[in-house]
C-alpha cells in the first residue's frame, strides 16, 4: 500500500511538473508582451463586435475615473454613436444623442498633458521638426527626453497623447474643462485635436468595429453600444486574456523599422499598430476572442 501510494504520489508530481511545464511553453515572453490590465480596460460590444479599449489612469486619472464610474452605473449601455464622421472619428457618449447632453456629474478639469517619469518608458519612433514622438505602452506620445528629468523638481518631463487611429479621447465644450461623458474614437490621426482634448485610451483590438460605424451627424441608422463594461467586473471565463506588444520591448523596434521601411518618407508614429494577441493554450475554451490570434 505504501509502495501505491508512492507511485500515485510520484505520479502527481510528474503531472504536476508536465502542466507546469506546458503552462510556461503557453506563457508569452514578458520581455515582448504585457497583459492589459482588467481594472482598467473597457468592453463595449456592437453589433459589428466588440471594441477593447486599455485605459491609463496615470496619463488622464480624471477622466478615467469618470469612464470606470459610468460604465459600473450602466450608462453607457445603448447609448449611440451620434456622431461618425469618415476620415476623422467616431463619438458617443450623450443621453439625448443630439451632441448637447452629458451625465448628472460635475464636468472634469482637462488632462491635456502629463508629467512623465522613470516609470513611464519612452520609446522614440520619430523626431520631427525636433518634437520627440513615440510610445508609452500602447498609446503615442510626445515626450521631452529622459535627460531632462535631472533637472526637472518632479524628477518628470511633459508629455501629451496625440489623436492617431484607435485612440479614445474626451469630448467638450468651449470650455477646455467642459469635458462630462461622451467620447470619441478616433477613425484616422488628427494632429489639431493634440493637447486641446484629453485622451485617456486607446483600442488594443476591435477597430474594425470602430470603421464599421454606420456615419453621419446623426447617421440615419445609428449604431449602439449595447453594452459596456470594465473587463474586470466580467466574469473571468469571459474575460480575455488580451497581450499587446510591449513598446519597451526588443521586437517592438523591428516593428518601427519595418514600418517606416513600409512608409518610406510618409512614415508617421500613427503608422504603427501595436499587435495584439492571446496566449496559445489549446486546452482552454476559446469564446469571442478566437478571432484574435495567439501569440507566436
Amino acid at each position: 500500500m505504501l509502495r501505491v501510494c508512492g507511485i500515485l504520489a510520484a505520479g502527481a508530481v510528474a503531472l504536476s511538473l508536465l502542466s507546469m511545464d506546458a503552462a510556461a511553453q503557453s506563457a508569452p515572453d514578458p520581455r515582448n508582451w504585457r497583459q492589459v490590465d482588467p481594472e482598467h480596460t473597457l468592453y463595449i460590444d456592437t453589433v459589428h463586435g466588440r471594441i477593447v479599449i486599455e485605459m491609463y489612469p496615470e496619463i488622464a486619472p480624471r477622466h478615467v475615473e469618470r469612464l470606470e464610474t459610468l460604465t459600473r452605473a450602466g450608462y453607457y449601455d445603448g447609448l449611440m454613436f451620434h456622431r461618425v464622421v469618415d476620415g476623422f472619428m467616431a463619438q458617443t457618449g450623450d443621453p439625448l444623442g443630439t451632441g448637447e447632453g452629458a451625465s448628472s456629474l460635475p464636468d472634469i478639469r482637462e488632462e491635456f498633458r502629463f508629467r512623465r517619469g522613470p516609470d513611464m518608458p519612452f520609446v522614440e519612433a520619430a523626431n520631427q521638426g525636433g518634437a520627440r514622438l513615440g510610445f508609452y505602452k500602447a498609446i503615442p506620445i510626445e515626450s521631452q527626453p529622459d535627460a531632462q528629468m535631472a533637472v526637472t523638481a518632479d524628477g518628470r518631463v511633459a508629455a501629451n497623447a496625440l489623436h492617431c487611429p484607435g485612440v479614445v479621447s474626451m469630448a467638450r465644450a468651449d470650455n477646455p474643462n467642459s469635458a462630462n461623458s461622451q467620447f470619441f474614437i478616433m477613425r484616422a490621426p488628427n494632429t489639431d485635436l493634440d493637447k486641446r482634448y484629453s485622451i485617456f485610451g486607446r483600442v488594443v483590438w476591435g477597430q474594425n468595429a470602430v470603421m464599421a460605424l454606420a456615419v453621419g451627424n446623426p447617421p440615419p441608422t445609428p449604431d449602439r453600444m449595447v453594452a459596456v463594461r470594465i473587463a474586470a467586473d466580467v466574469p473571468e471565463t469571459e474575460r480575455a486574456p488580451i497581450y499587446v506588444l510591449r513598446t519597451d520591448g526588443p521586437a517592438f523596434r523591428d516593428l518601427i523599422d519595418d514600418t517606416r521601411r513600409e512608409r518610406s518618407a510618409d512614415f508617421s508614429v500613427c503608422d504603427v499598430q501595436i499587435p495584439a494577441r492571446v496566449p496559445r493554450t489549446e486546452n482552454r475554451e476559446r469564446r469571442w476572442w478566437s478571432i484574435i490570434p495567439f501569440i507566436d
